[in-house]
C-alpha cells in the first residue's frame, strides 16, 4: 500500500470540495481517488435526490468501484448498476489517468460533468468536455464506451456534480493548488438547491493534503 500511495502522490495532485443541500445532515454526492495498477482511478457519484437515501446509494457505488478497481471503466459501472438496483440509483463519472503514456480515459452516465483544462489556460486551448451517456446507474444503463484523451503535465481534470453551475472555467487560476481551485469553484458556483461536489486533479502535481 505504501508504494501505491507514493505512486499516487507522484502522479496527481488533487482536491475536493463539497456541501450538502441546506437543511440536510448528509451529502448525497461522493468521490473516490484510488491507485490502480496502471494509474490513478477517480470516481464522482451523485445519488438521486438528497438526504440519507441518496447518500446510501452514493456510498454503495463508491464501495463497489473500490472493490473492483483495476477493471475497465465500463465494467465498474456495470458492477455498480447491479449493486444499486434496490436503491434510488446514481449518476456517476469515472476517469483514470495513465502516467506511463499520458492517457486519460473517462466514462460517465448521467450529468456528472468532466472537463479537461489544457496547460496554459483558455488562451492556449479550449476546455474539452466528456460526452456523457444518458441513463441512471441502478435503473437504466445505456451501452457504455469510454473515451480517451492525451493529458500533459500541469493539465487539470475537473469533475463536478450538477449542484455546481456552469461557467466555473473562467474562475480557474492555474497557479493555485487543486484544493484552492475546488474551494473556489464550490464557493462561487454551488447552486444552493442540491448537493454539490467538485473534484480537481492536476496531472504531475503534488500530493493531496
Amino acid at each position: 500500500m505504501g508504494s501505491s500511495k507514493t505512486a499516487l502522490q507522484r502522479t496527481i495532485g488533487w482536491g475536493v470540495a463539497s456541501r450538502q443541500l441546506p437543511g440536510q445532515a448528509v451529502c448525497g454526492d461522493a468521490y473516490l481517488v484510488e491507485p490502480v495498477a496502471d494509474g490513478v482511478l477517480m470516481a464522482v457519484v451523485d445519488g438521486l435526490g438528497h438526504g440519507d437515501e441518496a447518500a446510501a446509494a452514493a456510498q454503495t457505488a463508491i464501495l463497489t468501484v473500490k472493490r473492483h478497481a483495476g477493471q475497465p471503466l465500463p465494467s465498474l459501472i456495470e458492477h455498480c448498476h447491479a449493486a444499486l438496483m434496490k436503491t434510488r440509483g446514481v449518476v456517476m463519472t469515472l476517469a483514470t489517468i495513465h502516467p506511463v503514456d499520458g492517457r486519460l480515459t473517462w466514462v460517465g452516465v448521467g450529468n456528472v460533468g468532466a472537463t479537461l483544462l489544457r496547460a496554459g489556460g483558455q488562451a492556449h486551448a479550449p476546455p474539452e468536455y466528456m460526452l456523457l451517456h444518458s441513463g441512471v446507474v441502478g435503473y437504466q444503463l445505456p451501452q457504455l464506451k469510454h473515451s480517451t484523451n492525451q493529458i500533459a503535465p500541469g493539465e487539470l481534470l475537473v469533475v463536478a456534480t450538477d449542484g455546481i453551475g456552469e461557467g466555473f472555467v473562467k474562475d480557474v487560476v492555474y497557479s493555485d493548488s487543486p484544493q484552492q481551485i475546488a474551494d473556489r469553484i464550490l464557493s462561487r458556483h454551488s447552486q444552493g438547491h442540491d448537493d454539490a461536489l467538485v473534484l480537481v486533479a492536476r496531472y504531475g502535481g503534488h500530493n493531496h493534503e
